[in-house]
């Protein structure tokens, strides 16, 4: 008799005292295994490839693909928690459904303090997700910041110039980068899981040449194409950022959009994940995003797969990262 149940159960309902020992308990992916006449749940992917290498035929075939030594995961990241309370409120939604795995943060927002406190206690794997361009609905008495913030976006807003780098912005843009950092810290009681950025202005040409991002720590990349998507001259440029992005950072394989949401493109994304880490962003905010993730469609799709944290993302690289 076969068991039908989510993919990834709620990973809620776990009230944790402080911060710090937030960090240390990590939420483990979940994974449906089926055996013999039902399901059976895995917690943790380290104890999936176990399981799996018993039989040493299998365990070669990890090596061989490289699997030994990664966590392959796939990434289902919501994006913009903190930016108002119906954006909150639908990621976690979503987290408590099982349909998302983590979560960018944005900080001096109008509803920021209250996600904080929401996300630490679901045990949400939570990045910081820079905003340089959308006024800082929550913030006060932080004139300098909010001076240093408006001329940063009303640069970035003017589109001809925003591929370009101005030097005279340096400042500027280390000062809004680690005022928001900071805050995270504060709300949040310890680093964030990652780094993304509002509008992907994170890999705008003044964070690129200025680097005020730590070498080592855990960034998305940008945007992968699939070929006939885009033109040329845009796949080229986004394999050029990739690349940088692999050259100084820890990262993904590949990221998407949850859009355009056509079936066989994302199971060709999800197919992706199975021998590649990849991120997927939503929106759940968007109507469109948060009808399909909590539809069956969506999960069939992941049935099978290893839906994990960016705190599970090459777990050894990230340490040195972090440490360096």
């Amino acid at each position: 008799m076969t068991v039908s149940r989510p993919l990834i159960p709620p990973l809620g309902g776990t009230s944790l005292e402080t911060a710090e020992s937030k960090e240390k308990s990590v939420i483990r992916p979940v994974f449906w295994n089926k055996k013999q006449d039902g399901f059976q749940l895995f917690r943790g992917t380290t104890e999936i490839v176990q399981r799996w290498t018993e039989l040493p035929c299998q365990r070669l075939a990890l090596c061989l693909c490289g699997l030994c030594e990664r966590n392959i995961l796939l990434i289902i990241n919501a994006d913009d928690l903190g930016k108002d309370k119906y954006t909150t409120g639908t990621i976690l939604q979503c987290h408590r459904q099982g349909r998302i795995s983590s979560t960018s943060a944005m900080v001096f927002m109008r509803d920021s303090e209250r996600a904080a406190e929401q996300a630490l206690e679901a045990g949400l794997d939570v990045g910081l997700h820079i905003n340089f361009t959308q006024r800082l609905t929550g913030l006060s008495n932080h004139s300098l910041l909010e001076s240093f913030h408006e001329t940063v976006a009303g640069f970035l807003a003017r589109t001809r110039y925003c591929p370009l780098y101005n030097p005279r912005l340096w400042r500027q843009f280390e000062y809004v980068y680690h005022a928001q950092l900071e805050e995270f810290l504060r709300l949040y009681g310890k680093r964030p899981s990652h780094i993304d950025g509002h509008e992907h202005m994170h890999l705008c040409t003044n964070m690129i040449v200025d680097r005020p991002i730590h070498a080592g720590f855990p960034v998305r990349k940008s945007f992968h194409f699939f070929s006939g998507e885009k033109g040329v001259a845009n796949r080229l440029y986004r394999r050029f950022l990739n690349g940088w992005v692999d050259r100084h950072f820890v990262s993904t394989d590949y990221f998407f959009d949850i859009q355009p949401i056509v079936e066989q493109r994302l199971l060709r994304i999800m197919a992706l994940s199975k021998t590649s880490h990849v991120e997927l962003m939503v929106h759940p905010e968007r109507n469109i995003h948060s009808e399909y993730l909590l539809s069956g469609r969506f999960l069939d799709l992941l049935r099978g797969l290893i839906v994990g944290t960016w705190e599970e993302l090459n777990p050894g690289e990230r340490e040195k990262g972090l440490q360096g």
